[in-house]
């Protein structure tokens, strides 16, 4: 019976979706879940939809809630961290100071202000987990869901802990791609690798063959149509709005690098310089606004809490995300390969040593195993060296409570330092440390 703890467990849809996951596989039907969280009544619902699920079907399952740390970590097999520090208070600070300096980022948990930011306060509540787990539970893996995943797991595997980071940008983007090229399901494959949010595919098959050259024509096709129906006045459903109403910036960085990455085109509007600058580069390249902040904060609750109902009580089967098909191929040696966020050991020759890379991994009872890369194409690489490099500042700075290197990391954000002066980018991070100071400890003067 493995124990899988979930510190988080509060949440309206993911934790639940996590737990539906885990019990869709019959080996882990008597699985043991420990559910946290420091918020009693979110714990409480989260609890209680779990149990209805495990009683619906008519399972083995253990389920237990604590608000006590310790005692969830206490011989546990895996803990998956999704957790978001100082809720949606702390998340208006991320968006809505830089606003007030320009810095409009649409979503603000990867990289920039809002990004470094978010990793300052997750690590700050991630040492106290760490120190439980090399106590408690030392060979458990961290399966890490929380934003800003690469400085997160970077963290976190440089304190010792043996972490893997899993997203669904990866099956996400694979899927959509396929689709726009009309590719039957089960006959393409594909390797992607980079960091999260920003992997490149930099393989694409159709039935053993190369298609990589199909995705390109067919990418540039939907972006130039969707942009002439956004033009005529003739824009339609399919004009997704998540992907910025039809990939606009997506494609033009393939076309720089000749590969297609992972995350939206709202998301990767805000990783680089091109595209944010002034409010008609904004509407020139996201004819659509995406804004997650307003999004969190217009969140219909009710919904949510319907829909965590029927998940309670509908058929077992797992979604795409990829934690209970790792949680099942290490209990049942049952071999995968998934794609995770995992140390730079060498696996991508061309990246920093350390960093956190996003590369298909093997998974089996002997734990991961993350595929050799070898080098990325140069102008892949060096779109993922300048985000490595604010990383690498954000966890310097966090391990050490140094905000120089804080006020490094976001200068050398591109998005930031491409509207921003050094002397407005100091006044800004001051101003977010005034803040957020609740929630950094570590960097108490």
């Amino acid at each position: 019976m493995p124990k899988v703890t979930i510190i988080g467990a509060g949440g309206y849809v993911f934790p639940l979706t996590m737990i539906r996951d885990v019990l869709s596989f019959p080996a882990l039907h008597d699985v043991h879940f420990s559910l946290m969280d420091i918020n009693p009544d979110n714990l409480a619902r989260t609890f209680a939809h779990a149990k209805a699920l495990v009683t619906e079907h008519a399972l083995p399952a253990l389920v237990e809630a604590t608000t006590d740390r310790r005692a969830a970590l206490e011989g546990a097999d895996f803990v998956v961290v999704t957790f978001q520090v100082g809720g949606l208070e702390a998340y208006r600070h991320d968006v809505e100071i830089p606003r007030t300096y320009g810095l409009d980022q649409t979503v603000g948990d990867t990289l920039g202000p809002g990004g470094i930011f978010r990793g300052l306060r997750t690590a700050a509540a991630l040492d106290p987990i760490i120190q439980d787990m090399s106590e408690v539970c030392p060979d458990a893996l961290m399966i890490q869901y929380a934003n800003p995943m690469g400085i997160n797991c970077w963290y976190s595997s440089e304190a010792g802990v043996k972490t893997v980071g899993l997203c669904h940008s990866v099956q996400g983007t694979s899927e959509m791609l396929a689709s726009h090229m009309g590719l039957e399901p089960g006959s393409w494959s594909f390797k992607c690798a980079g960091i999260n949010h920003q992997a490149w595919f930099v393989e694409f098959s159709h039935q053993g063959r190369d298609v990589l050259a199909l995705l390109r024509d067919t990418m540039n096709a939907y972006s130039a149509q969707t942009r002439t129906r956004r033009e005529t006045g003739s824009a339609n459903e399919s004009d997704d709005l998540y992907g910025g109403g039809g990939e606009h910036v997506r494609t033009a960085i393939m076309n720089l690098t000749g590969y297609f990455q992972t995350e939206s085109s709202h998301h990767a509007s805000e990783y680089l310089p091109y595209f944010r600058r002034t409010s008609d580069e904004v509407d020139h390249w996201i004819q659509d606004r995406w804004d997650y902040y307003e999004i969190c904060m217009n969140h219909d609750f009710s919904a949510l809490e319907r829909r965590a109902a029927e998940l309670a009580t509908q058929p077992l089967t797992p979604s795409h995300e990829y934690g209970a098909y790792m949680i099942e191929s290490m209990t049942t040696d049952t071999p995968r390969v998934v794609y995770g966020n995992v140390p730079n050991t060498g696996v991508i020759t061309n990246l920093m040593p350390g960093c956190s890379v996003e590369v298909p991994c093997l998974v089996d009872a002997q734990g991961i195993q993350p595929t050799h890369v070898g080098d990325l194409p140069a102008a892949c690489a060096g779109i993922n060296a300048g985000s490595v490099a604010v990383q690498n500042c954000a966890v310097k700075g966090a391990q050490a409570g140094d905000r120089d290197m804080i006020r490094a990391a976001v200068a050398l954000d591109r998005y930031t330092s491409a509207v921003l002066s050094l002397d407005q980018i100091y006044a800004m991070v001051d101003e977010m440390f005034d803040a957020e100071a609740q929630w950094l400890p570590q960097f108490e003067v």
